[in-house]
């Protein structure tokens, strides 16, 4: 595939996507979309961005309470739902993910640096989140990402008695082109950037 073929696929030509095809979406594809996205970087490798793979009914039941309502059809159609989550403890895996460095575990522990912690691992986990829709359109699936639903009704519903926090949700599938909003207009280089 050509740079601009490619750059079309993973941005200038992917939608969000509002509906969805019946096309189901094999493990054998979500377990080669996290052997992708895994490869982006992360502040000290600490990768804290775990995912729930939501593709059973019972999955789907346990997450359609925490969804705004605009968002239920949509979502419950969606072949898999990604829930993006991060670990605040994602620190306990550094002296693997980080071996050159046996201290940069404590940079993390305490309760004196919970924050520090925190923000890590929510950057780094939305970094991966992108990582993931990026390397999803790269393997030829759809994505619908979104923000709308209740944070602390899927962390219960899902992540209970963890360290592990949700961010968004992105549906993952073949899109119904029928269902695609016109494109909204995106802000120039002028407006959004600055050379300093």
């Amino acid at each position: 595939m050509q740079t601009n073929e490619l750059l079309d696929k993973i941005f200038r030509g992917a939608r969000s996507q509002n509906g969805w095809l019946p096309t189901p979406v094999p493990d054998s594809k979500l377990r080669e979309l996290y052997d992708l996205m895994k490869f982006g970087p992360t502040s000290v490798n600490c990768s804290p961005a775990r995912l729930v793979f939501v593709r059973t009914e019972e999955g789907r039941e346990k997450l359609r309470p925490a969804l705004a309502p605009g968002n239920v059809e949509k979502t419950m159609a969606a072949p898999v739902v990604a829930i993006v989550g991060y670990d605040t403890r994602f620190y306990e895996q550094l002296p693997d993910l980080f071996p050159h460095n046996p201290a940069v575990k404590a940079w993390f522990e305490g309760d004196e640096k919970v924050d520090f912690a925190n923000t890590t691992a929510f950057r780094n986990g939305t970094l991966q989140g992108g990582y993931l829709i990026a390397a999803a359109r790269a393997l030829g699936l759809d994505c619908g990402p979104m923000s709308g639903f209740n944070n602390q009704a899927i962390d219960q519903a899902f992540f209970a008695g963890t360290s592990i926090r949700s961010n968004f949700i992105c549906g993952l599938g073949h899109g119904d082109p029928e269902k695609v909003f016109a494109r909204s207009p995106r802000l120039s280089f002028e407006q959004a950037c600055q050379l300093a």
